[in-house]
């Protein structure tokens, strides 16, 4: 029974997030539908909003490259993939792959949410601190504050409790919440949580009065007509003596990301504002004070320097992204917004130029190879080129190819320049952070040597497209000028 729910859960989930994806996929059966890799892969860009390496075709290899490729992004992320291996997933094995889905689900969908949880109520959790001096002004709910400082300090499955138990306890003591399992089965929960988020959608004193089943397809059918919230969950997946918990929790996150998305008071949106002003002068101060710091350092140190930076920065910044990357247009943003958007346009800019002056510091002979990598990877990133003209489109490709190959004949000597790189200085002190050597060895082999052959393949595809064109083009020029078969079969020959 429990196998049965999260599979159908889990599957409704994953349809909900790739109907966001181009074009939208649709899973028919999970366990036969994940094991050609390309489902995941799919799953793991809409969530990280990620380009991620693939082979296009179906065979056991390509299957196989899939989902290693899905695999290794996952662990990049420090997911702990216990007993998860390639070969379960492509014989679809129930348990480890409803266990690869909830470890997605859980890190990209439960984990998010409870984060920015904790920096909603202004409080410092182990993913997010501020650098903002709280003021009066700038938080109108300083007791409440106060008061739950500590009781957000903790695990993504206790934040999402707790956040629930209070969305329930604004309607009195008969609606408690104590667990992902029996506290949902009456219905109550889930109308109660309604009630709070979109006021007047409910009766819960009509509610206390109806049984368990009436009240759970009651509150998934307002949940999904009035909120968007997909149906996840059936009445008699809750309805039972001991439901599934993390069937429940999916379910329950969905509402908490529903309350995120509500739209804010004008009052609310320049408190952020005000708040993440005074974060970006804060980064601004810290990242001059560490220029001035390390001018004298080694590059071992400054690499060390700057990623220690920029891991408190990217922790830090999470309660303030839905602020800076508000989707209002220029002419719609006040003026402390434009300023906002200003400073942290400057503050990005002064990251990215520290990050330039560090990769031309790099060591002989890394620095040329840094160049190398990004000059592919620029190569690689660029959109293929898309000519009316045939005749030109076929010029512009024959020259990407040259290029392309002339930067990957240089492939095995730069790999093997890496490989014996031998990373220390006279003293037998390191010159490079042994994660930045990490970090190029990973773009060499899972960014350039994986995707080459495609990237050829890509490359040659247009030229012969180009030419396909031309030859069609000039064959109806020919065709209504002669007429004659032959006269055409000659001018092509010759051409």
């Amino acid at each position: 029974q429990r196998e049965f729910t999260q599979k159908k859960t889990f599957t409704s989930w994953i349809n909900s997030i790739l109907a966001k994806h181009t074009p939208p996929y649709v899973v028919s059966d999970l366990y036969t539908d994940i094991q050609q890799g390309h489902l995941l892969l799919d799953l793991l860009e809409v969530l990280s909003g990620q380009h991620l390496p693939r082979e296009k075709g179906f065979n056991t290899f390509q299957c196989r490259s899939n989902i290693e490729n899905a695999l290794t992004f996952l662990k990049s992320r420090s997911l702990k993939l216990i007993n998860i291996h390639v070969a379960d997933i492509i014989e679809g094995k129930p348990s480890i792959v409803l266990g690869l889905i909830w470890t997605i689900i859980f890190h990209f969908h439960i984990e998010e949410l409870a984060r920015t949880l904790a920096c909603t109520y202004n409080q410092p959790s182990p993913d997010c601190s501020s650098a903002v001096d709280s003021s009066p002004k700038a938080s109108r709910s300083a007791k409440k504050s106060a008061k739950i400082k500590e009781r957000w300090k903790m695990s993504a499955t206790k934040a999402l409790l707790l956040w629930a138990k209070e969305q329930c306890s604004l309607h009195g003591s008969a609606i408690s919440v104590t667990d992902f399992k029996s506290s949902w089965r009456s219905g109550l929960a889930f109308l109660a949580i309604i009630q709070t988020l979109r006021p007047g959608l409910v009766d819960l004193e009509k509610a206390k009065a109806r049984s368990n089943k009436e009240n759970l397809k009651e509150a998934f059918r307002i949940a999904e007509l009035e909120l968007n919230i997909p149906r996840l969950l059936e009445p008699e997946d809750v309805d039972i003596v001991n439901p599934d918990e993390k069937s429940i929790m999916t379910y329950v996150a969905q509402f908490l990301q529903y309350s995120k998305n509500l739209p804010e008071s004008e009052e609310d949106l320049q408190e952020k504002v005000r708040e993440a002003m005074g974060w970006l002068a804060a980064q601004e101060k810290k990242l001059e004070k560490l220029l001035v710091e390390t001018e004298n350092e080694t590059y071992y140190q400054k690499y060390k320097e700057m990623m220690s930076f920029m891991e408190t920065f990217n922790q830090e910044k999470i309660p303030f992204l839905p602020v800076l990357s508000s989707k209002r247009g220029e002419t719609e943003l006040s003026g402390d917004q434009q300023q906002m958007r200003e400073e942290w346009d400057k503050v990005i800019s002064q990251i990215n130029e520290w990050k330039v002056k560090l990769e031309q510091m790099l060591p002989s002979p890394l620095g040329s190879i840094e160049a190398w990598l990004q000059e592919v990877e620029h190569l690689q990133a660029e959109d293929l080129p898309d000519l009316q003209d045939p005749f030109k489109a076929m010029s512009v490709f024959r020259e990407i190819i040259v290029i392309f190959k002339g930067l990957m004949d240089c492939f095995d000597s730069h790999l093997d320049t890496l490989q014996s790189f031998k990373n220390e200085d006279e003293k037998n002190m390191p010159l490079v952070l042994p994660e930045k050597l990490q970090e190029m060895k990973r773009r060499l082999f899972s960014n350039i040597r994986s995707t080459s052959p495609s990237t050829f393949l890509e490359y040659h595809y247009g030229l012969c497209s180009a030419i396909a064109n031309e030859v069609k083009l000039k064959l109806n020029i020919w065709d209504m000028k002669y007429g004659a078969k032959e006269s055409v079969e000659s001018l092509l020959e010759n051409w």
